[in-house]
């Protein structure tokens, strides 16, 4: 009977350590906002984000309201599919700007890789480390093998998502944010 309780100990503890854990496999989340199970989805307030991009400059995302906001999560700098994305949204930068649209690029990799990145393919927009995952989870974005899942999110000018994008293709994505910006205004 002992070792049946000690099982059973060991069990409930292990159980209890997993939900602890994100579904995502990461990092745990803040004690204030739990991991997300799943995406945001469309009418959800953004959650609050309050990080420093890699050119030193502060995001906030409740200092954005008014703005269309595009928060899009890629697994890594200067991977192929990565670079095709930044750079199809830096393609299309004129079209986002006009439109008022503050463009925000999430993934794990430091500050430094952020800056290398954005350097060498003359990246006009903000990118954010994530290296704890927090961000990702608070949108509710899977992480796996340290890499969140390639996510875009709209943010309308409300604070609210507006359009969520669950399963990016790098090609062509550029262009579905300039008319997913131009359809929520």
């Amino acid at each position: 009977m002992k070792r049946l309780a000690a099982v059973m100990v060991v069990s409930i503890a292990g159980v209890l350590g997993a939900c602890q854990k994100s579904s995502a496999g990461g990092s745990e989340p803040s004690p204030t906002e739990p991991a997300r199970t799943e995406l945001l989805a469309v009418g959800a307030e953004a959650p609050s984000l309050r990080a420093d991009a890699h050119n030193g400059e502060t995001v906030d995302l409740a200092a954005l309201r008014g703005k269309p906001v595009v928060v899009y999560f890629y697994p890594k700098d200067d991977t192929p599919g990565c670079t095709v994305e930044a750079q199809e949204i830096r393609d299309v930068w004129s079209e986002l700007q006009s439109s008022g649209a503050v463009v925000i690029g999430v993934s794990s990799d430091d500050v430094a890789s952020h800056q290398a990145f954005a350097e060498k393919h003359a990246l006009p927009f903000l990118l954010v480390p994530d290296s704890d995952h927090a961000i990702a989870h608070k949108f509710g974005v899977p992480v796996s093998n340290g890499k969140a899942k390639r996510v875009s999110f709209l943010i309308g000018k409300d604070g609210k998502v507006a359009k969520v994008f669950p399963d990016v293709k790098p090609q062509g994505h550029g262009r579905e944010l300039v008319a997913a910006i131009r359809a929520a205004s």
